[in-house]
């Protein structure tokens, strides 16, 4: 068994310098604390359909179902929403979900040929 004997500043600090030293628990000068940093919540981005005269109120239906996970109530909601106000919000989310989102709602509108619009902005 190891005994060790006097100053604890003689025992763990062996460079003599004062400064390097531990006085009264306070600690000194080359002795780094860990500041734990706040990660910042995401920006989040409303996905937004616009109305038109052309897109059958089925298809936005459809739409609301597959790409944004929305009951059948739901989806009919938003859509009658968005036919008498000319806009609405199907969803909230991070900036690169919004952005896929907006894409997808896009190219399959497109590949059916329907001129629906799918945009985002900023919450």
């Amino acid at each position: 068994m190891l005994i060790l004997r006097g100053n604890i500043n003689d025992i763990f600090c062996n460079s003599g310098d004062d400064d390097d030293r531990i006085d009264n628990g306070v600690i000194g000068p080359g002795v780094s604390e860990k500041v734990k940093e706040k990660t910042k919540k995401p920006s989040l981005y409303k996905v937004l359909l616009l109305n038109d005269d052309y897109t059958p109120m089925e298809f936005v239906v459809y739409i609301l179902e597959q790409f944004f996970n929305k009951s059948r109530q739901e989806a009919e909601n938003i859509m009658l929403h968005v036919h008498h106000r000319g806009v609405g919000v199907c969803g909230v989310f991070t900036y690169e979900v919004a952005e896929t989102k907006v894409t997808q709602v896009m190219l399959f509108a497109q590949e059916h040929q329907h001129p629906l619009q799918c945009t985002m902005e900023k919450e």
